[in-house]
């Protein structure tokens, strides 16, 4: 295990995700410039319960897992502020978390391992093919690559990464896509995913 500072998040990331943040707090500030000079992933976990800004009155709850976050684009507009993209690695277990300097989460993280190649089953394809409608749909309208939700390659293919495009995308609540995110069979992830795609008419 090791200890990894920790950045809560209202929506989870999940691996190979992106993520488009503005950072203002201090105790993320600090954090996110380290992370920059020396190239390092920082932990992203959703907000069971909580603001993502910091208040007196407010209490933050963690989710049990998270994904290793690291930045890829940068900009600072004006002193205290940092425009950044991430793209998520690895994920892990949070085994214990603790409020350190400023307020900024520290966590003792156990990686969980990565999904193996797999292919969409036959049975889910109806899945994979609502994700690359909704990019084409994109491409069409000419949204720029980088201010897509998701990041390419498009791997519509691999059972994870279509399962991991739809976590991230959907509505669901917290506590579901933590544990979506847990799951280490891929196929179960995106059984999960369709089931809720059918619910809604999208597959």
């Amino acid at each position: 295990m090791s200890l990894i500072p920790l950045f809560p998040l209202s929506n989870a990331l999940f691996p190979d995700g992106v993520v488009q943040l503005r950072i203002f707090e201090v105790r993320y500030l600090d954090m996110i410039r380290r992370s920059i000079a020396e190239n390092t992933e920082f932990g992203i976990v959703g907000l069971l319960a909580g603001s993502e800004v910091r208040s007196p009155e407010g209490e933050e709850t963690l989710s049990p897992v998270g994904t290793m976050a690291r930045v890829e684009r940068w900009e600072a507009p004006m002193p205290a502020l940092l425009e950044i993209r991430c793209r998520g690695a690895g994920r892990f277990r949070l085994r214990s978390s603790e409020v350190a300097k400023y307020g900024l989460w520290m966590g003792e993280a156990e990686p969980i391992p990565d999904d193996p190649p797999t292919p969409v089953p036959a049975t889910m394809q109806a899945s994979a093919d609502a994700l690359g409608r909704l990019v084409a749909q994109w491409q069409r309208d000419g949204v720029p690559a980088e201010r897509m939700p998701l990041a390419p390659p498009f791997r519509l293919d691999d059972c994870g990464w279509v399962a991991n495009r739809w976590c991230e995308l959907l509505p669901l609540p917290p506590d579901d896509k933590a544990t979506l995110l847990a799951l280490t069979d891929p196929v179960s992830r995106l059984a999960a995913i369709q089931d809720v795609l059918r619910g809604q008419g999208l597959a």
